[in-house]
């Protein structure tokens, strides 16, 4: 797999997960956890959208436990199984753009047309957390920046109080891909949120787009599945 493909998956990471909560009403789509936190503040403001908050971690999990059964089944057919979720992802966040663009600006987060199209981008970045677990786990996260960033600091403490050669050797080289993916991200993020002040919705027209250039980019790779027999 080319490098250009997991900063690609971060900086879409970065850029769904802002342009979601800028344009739902505070839905995190990439990492469902932080739904917990806006939930909670969503029900003391008294603001719209706790039921998109409240569906996204059943959907999120549904997704997850559906990509990995699929996995499995290709890869026992012997057919591209990685090409073919990631080909999904990309048809979701199609699916989610166009439904963005024909229904939004959302006044309220939990009328039907936030709450479909909230579902579908939930499923989407689901399947790339999905993938990355049973198909790229040597690859630095690419959606969520915590065990990233945890990771790094580590890094660096090491090498500040001194590691052999070869322990640095793989340091380095774990701190240049978990920077990358880092920093990727957190320009996704940027991004998402300058192009929605100046294009509003049409800004759900990039991560299709982006997640094509990543099909696109990806070279024949082990079709294998983590944890499989």
């Amino acid at each position: 797999m080319k490098p250009s493909v997991p900063i690609l998956l971060s900086l879409n990471g970065g850029y769904v997960d802002a342009a979601g909560y800028l344009a739902l009403h505070g839905l995190f789509t990439t990492h469902v956890t932080g739904n917990f936190v806006t939930l909670g503040a969503t029900l003391v403001t008294g603001t719209s959208g706790a039921l998109a908050k409240l569906l996204a971690l059943p959907m999120f999990c549904i997704v997850v436990l559906g990509v990995r059964l699929l996995s499995v089944a290709l890869v026992a057919k012997r057919l591209p199984a990685l090409r073919t979720i990631l080909a999904l992802k990309v048809a979701l966040l199609t699916m989610g753009a166009v439904l963005a663009i024909v229904f939004g600006p959302f006044d309220s987060g939990d009328g039907w047309a936030a709450l479909f199209t909230g579902m579908v981008l939930v499923a989407a970045m689901a399947i790339q957390n999905a993938t990355h677990r049973i198909h790229m786990g040597a690859l630095p996260p690419t959606t969520i920046m915590t065990g990233n960033t945890i990771q790094i600091m580590i890094d660096l403490a090491d090498l500040i109080r001194g590691v052999s050669a070869e322990a640095g050797a793989v340091i380095h080289s774990r701190l240049s891909r978990m920077s990358a993916s880092v920093t990727a991200f957190a320009a996704g993020c940027a991004a998402a949120a300058l192009i929605y002040a100046k294009q509003g919705i049409w800004c759900f027209a990039i991560p299709p787009l982006v997640a094509a250039c990543t099909l696109w980019l990806g070279e024949s790779a082990p079709e294998n599945v983590q944890g499989a027999s």
